[in-house]
């Protein structure tokens, strides 16, 4: 099982640093019909994490299945490291996915990271996937004002490289940010997170898995793989 318990974080960027090499910034498949977010809960002051995984339909966004597991993490917290503490207990929920979504967004960066080696770059490259980071606040870049209404954008720069967008889903609330994390392009990223917008300001993928993971940690879901019996939107 993957574990970083023991990484120091002159190991964990050396890692970082070897792994980037290997991103891929090319879609690797455009007919997306199932698309996944991910998301971990933990209990402050604890090492346990809980990881979620929801699979919806695209672009209808039915819920499908989803994926929960318990893991533990004494890797400290620290902005830029945060797959170390997260990725393994993801990985134990993809892994009990029978059919992978063709596309998995992850509640955190993709190359919008000082080594472009935010988790969902981390994860795509462990699980050679698709990939993509929406994240809640800025990591690394820079971008110009947004206009107020939903669905501006702009896009996140570092020196001359686009890394991703800065995106509002709803008009008059704080953006999220979008970049691909493997086997994904810039542009394709947001092109395929404004499908997945509807009236909150998190993305349906990620949001989902948000309260389903919370539902998880409260004792109101039990873990492994699950089939929704039901196909409607729950949340």
């Amino acid at each position: 099982m993957l574990n970083y318990d023991d990484f120091t974080i002159e190991m964990a960027t050396r890692l970082q640093n070897e792994m980037k090499e290997n991103i891929s910034l090319k879609t690797r498949n455009k007919n997306i019909s199932t698309i996944a977010g991910a998301d971990i809960s933990h209990e402050v002051g604890s090492s346990k994490l809980y990881a979620g995984i929801v699979i919806l339909s695209y672009p209808d966004l039915i819920p499908l299945s989803y994926s929960l597991a318990v893991g533990e993490s004494k890797f400290e917290y620290k902005a830029e490291y945060l797959a170390f503490r997260e990725v393994p207990t993801l990985i134990k929920a993809w892994e009990q996915i029978p059919v992978k979504p063709d596309l998995l967004i992850l509640d955190g960066q993709g190359i919008t990271h000082p080594r472009r080696m935010g988790i969902a770059s981390h994860f795509g490259l462990l699980t050679d996937h698709p990939t993509i980071g929406c994240a809640k606040n800025m990591l690394h870049g820079k971008y110009d004002v947004l206009e107020d209404e939903k669905f501006s954008f702009r896009p996140i720069y570092k020196n001359q490289d686009k890394l991703g967008f800065a995106l509002r889903t709803k008009t008059h609330v704080k953006p999220v940010f979008i970049s691909p994390g493997h086997h994904m392009s810039v542009d394709d990223s947001l092109e395929i997170m404004n499908r997945t917008v509807q009236k909150y300001r998190i993305p349906e993928p990620t949001r989902q898995a948000h309260v389903m993971v919370n539902l998880f940690r409260t004792g109101q879901r039990q873990a492994g793989y699950h089939e929704f019996d039901v196909q409607l939107p729950l949340f």
